[in-house]
């Protein structure tokens, strides 16, 4: 008998027939008020479930009893009680590498847009109000030759590094919690403190995952380190920033501006004061947000799950001490 799954997130045909191949899969597009209830009897003998965003705490697997793994389709898995679930033998996965170029195409490009005001002069533009030659009260801030501190040199943090330095002759500081040689001899990054990064960067970007260490790592004293004319990019995840903080820092001019992808709340409400701020771009958590990288995410997640439901050791196994059943 097949091994029964359930994939509550929508995928390309191609992953499923993938995962039919071998298992019984059960697919929920989404999940919603009406589909969970339905998605939570299913739950109760199912041995695999392939998504990304459900809370999986003891609560959800007290209903699970013949779980085996837990394939998230995304590089973080701060909706995974990863203790809970090693705690009872149950694999975690996740999808890392895959997306760091698409991510890091993303975040480059939320720091160019903040920095030369892009979004802004674009609503300026098609409301037509370029009426005469563009003062300098529209001016933004060059890029190139700049200084960007990267918290968080991981895969999409060094992708990020690449494009910076290669790209734009930027000059590298990063801080991270075990340093990184390919960094530092192939893009001149130097590894730093965090208050020396924030103190001397021109760029901030945070791509540091989010865990009870990192929550809130960035609030009231560290946007007080930075320069007034330092712009904060935040490709992590909303709760690895203290909001409040952020939007004093920007309204008091402590820095200069943020370019944001991720949000404390999501979707973000419509009264968040960063939203009304023009010295903000805002993205809806976008990403990894391609066909081909989101399927190449799936593909992964699928390619994780039958691994270990075949009672071997998946390729992105987080929690190793919970071993192939």
């Amino acid at each position: 008998m097949k091994p029964k799954v359930i994939v509550y997130r929508k995928v390309d045909k191609k992953v499923l027939d993938f995962i039919q191949d071998t298992c019984e899969a059960i697919y929920f597009e989404k999940l919603d008020s009406e589909t969970y209830p339905e998605f939570l009897q299913e739950l109760k003998d199912a041995q695999g479930i392939l998504g990304s965003g459900l809370k999986v705490d003891k609560d959800l697997l007290n209903q699970a009893p013949h779980l085996k793994i837990v394939s998230n389709t995304s590089v973080g898995y701060d909706n995974l009680d990863i203790a809970v679930l090693t705690e009872r033998g149950i694999m975690a996965t996740n999808t890392p590498e895959v997306l760091n170029d698409t991510v890091a195409d993303t975040i480059f490009g939320l720091l160019l847009s903040t920095a030369r005001r892009m979004p802004e002069l674009d609503h300026w533009v098609k409301k037509g109000q370029w009426g005469s030659i563009l003062g300098e009260e529209w001016f933004g801030v060059d890029v190139h030759h700049k200084v960007l501190g990267i918290i968080g040199m991981g895969g999409v943090g060094t992708a990020i590094a690449k494009r910076a330095h290669l790209g734009f002759d930027m000059q590298i500081l990063y801080h991270n919690r075990s340093k990184n040689e390919k960094a530092e001899q192939d893009f001149g990054a130097v590894y730093c403190s965090l208050d020396k990064l924030l103190e001397q960067s021109d760029f901030v970007c945070l791509m540091t995952p989010l865990t009870p260490l990192t929550e809130k790592m960035i609030g009231k004293r560290e946007f007080e380190l930075m320069k007034e004319t330092a712009i904060f990019v935040n490709g992590s995840r909303g709760k690895t920033v203290d909001e409040e903080a952020l939007i004093h820092a920007l309204k008091t001019g402590q820095i200069l501006a943020a370019g944001l992808d991720v949000f404390s709340q999501e979707p973000v409400q419509p009264d968040n004061p960063l939203l009304s701020m023009k010295n903000v771009v805002t993205l809806p958590h976008i990403g990894s947000a391609t066909y081909e990288t989101r399927l190449k995410m799936a593909m992964l997640g699928a390619v994780n799950l039958v691994t270990g439901l075949q009672g071997k050791t998946p390729p992105n196994l987080i929690n190793s001490k919970a071993g192939a059943k």
